[in-house]
């Protein structure tokens, strides 16, 4: 697909995706609400988007007033939704749960809706990513020439749907993300980076090229049997632990969203909705970790690390 057909798709894509969200709240609006609980945090101000949380104060909202704001939320998309002084960098988060009691029709409706909703969210993702055919650095101006404003990690969330679960609780994962990756494929990178001739801030051109061509020297130089590992530090984010009775199981999900959790007219379960604690983490206890092998930093604006 050519970036001209691309722009009519992603225009057309996410106009359905607003129209749909707008179909799902309406039938939420109109449902049986049995409990509604939300976690609103600090929003992040502009200049610290990248600052290391260590703290993070949770304010909970219950009943109505987490209903309304749990459903606005899904609909908060644009920058201008925002206060001029908050970050559009940073990932805003809602996490909770909004439980409602329906007929297995409605149940039936309401999926329907979530799940449109939530494949435009995907097909809107993958035109920007992949069909575009634009790269990593033009994508932001490829949306915001076409959709202004548009925070695109708000629009690519996929809402999470339930069904009569028997507890919903709340934690904090702060894990990294480890990549094994090979001495080859680090180096393609680097040329790759190293021809594509560009400055990098606060470098010219040149200066970059030549910081480049010095991290490919030392790849170089080590041994062709090296481990190395791409260990990214994950901000801190809410996640939520759901329990079924039925079939004694735990399911753990990413919680940047309110959970939407419905329980049938014939489900004889009282929902258990827990709190989200404050974050502390030099409170943080682990239950299990790991010895991990130790790590040596070989660039560090990579994050990549060899095993020694």
């Amino acid at each position: 697909m050519n970036k001209y057909h691309s722009i009519e798709s992603l225009t057309t894509c996410f106009k359905k995706q607003e129209e749909k969200l707008s179909e799902l709240i309406s039938l939420l609006t109109n449902y049986s609400v049995i409990n509604a609980r939300v976690f609103k945090l600090p929003l992040i101000e502009k200049g610290e988007e990248h600052e290391q949380l260590t703290e993070i104060m949770v304010n909970p909202l219950q009943g109505s007033e987490a209903l309304n704001l749990g459903l606005h939320f899904y609909q908060k998309l644009f920058i201008h939704h925002n206060s001029p002084n908050i970050s559009s960098k940073a990932a805003s988060r809602l996490p909770g749960a909004l439980c409602f009691s329906v007929s297995h029709q409605q149940y039936k409706e309401a999926m329907n809706a979530i799940n449109e909703v939530n494949q435009l969210k995907v097909e809107l993702e993958n035109i920007v990513t992949k069909q575009s055919g634009v790269s990593k650095e033009q994508r932001f101006e490829f949306v915001h020439d076409h959709l202004r404003g548009l925070i695109t990690l708000n629009a690519y969330r996929t809402i999470t749907p339930l069904l009569n679960p028997d507890s919903i609780n709340f934690g904090w994962a702060n894990k990294n993300i480890i990549n094994k990756v090979t001495k080859q494929q680090i180096l393609e990178q680097l040329e790759k980076s190293y021809n594509a001739g560009r400055a990098v801030p606060p470098y010219s051109s040149d200066q970059w090229a030549a910081l480049v061509a010095l991290e490919i020297t030392d790849i170089k130089k080590l041994p062709d049997d090296v481990v190395l590992k791409i260990k990214r530090p994950v901000k801190v984010q809410p996640i939520t632990r759901v329990w079924y009775s039925e079939i004694q199981k735990q399911v753990q999900y990413a919680c940047p969203l309110p959970l939407i959790v419905f329980y049938t007219d014939d489900s004889e379960i009282t929902p258990k909705i827990g709190s989200l604690s404050d974050y502390n983490a030099n409170a943080i206890k682990h239950r299990y970790k790991p010895k991990a092998k130790p790590l040596e930093m070989i660039i560090p604006r990579l994050h990549l690390y060899r095993e020694i």
